[in-house]
């Protein structure tokens, strides 16, 4: 049955403002691998440029793990070392590899016909061909972006916390963890558990502060 709208905002709000930067976890909480999954086949849900999913994610959860991520984020080693684990998101620069699959994927379960896949296909290969690397580049960030916010949407609905942090080596992160950096570009590590205190509140300016009604 389809609930409200107020009660659908209702529940939206009460995620959303549960969702706070936390810095200090339990670093007695773990997260199993099938939550884990299940929290990141919520977060693909995410919409992405021309369906292409061009998000890749590292799950740090071991103490190895851990150990070359604060290496590389030494301002985030509380996050780092107490979180039940750290997800580095990249943007896959051959996500267009994909796009065959993605869209058989669809024609199979009768989302898509075959000739409108074929006619996309062309389209996309001819499109994709001729766009320059860094065009790509800011468009699979773009989308990155949108699937790490859902990440972190997600793990708050489970009860857990996120703290999405910047600050840390992109440069060297694909390489130390065995992935080809030419293809993956780093985005973001979101750090997620149980916060070990309350997190500080924070403040937003007003909507009639930075949206135009024309």
């Amino acid at each position: 049955m389809q609930l409200p709208v107020a009660h659908q905002t209702n529940d939206f709000k009460a995620i959303v403002a549960g969702r706070k930067s936390v810095r200090a976890y339990d670093p007695m909480v773990k997260i199993s691998r099938e939550e884990m999954t299940e929290l990141l086949e919520e977060a693909t849900l995410a919409p992405s440029s021309v369906n292409l999913q061009p998000w890749r994610f590292l799950v740090v959860e071991s103490e190895e793990g851990k150990a070359k991520l604060a290496e590389l984020a030494p301002r985030n080693l509380s996050q780092v070392q107490t979180s039940a684990a750290v997800i580095a998101v990249f943007g896959d620069m051959k996500a267009f590899d994909n796009a065959d699959e993605i869209m058989s994927s669809a024609v199979e379960k009768g989302y898509l016909p075959q000739e409108v896949k074929e006619q996309l296909m062309a389209n996309y290969t001819g499109l994709f061909s001729t766009v320059p690397a860094h065009v790509f580049r800011d468009m699979i960030l773009l989308d990155t972006g949108l699937v790490s916010m859902q990440i972190m949407l997600s793990a708050r609905s489970r009860g857990y916390d996120t703290n999405p942090i910047g600050g840390y080596d992109k440069a060297r992160i694909a390489e130390m963890f065995d992935m080809d950096p030419e293809r993956y570009v780093p985005s973001m590590l979101i750090s997620i558990g149980k916060a070990a205190q309350t997190a500080r509140p924070s403040t937003r300016l007003p909507v009639d502060r930075i949206a135009e009604w024309k």
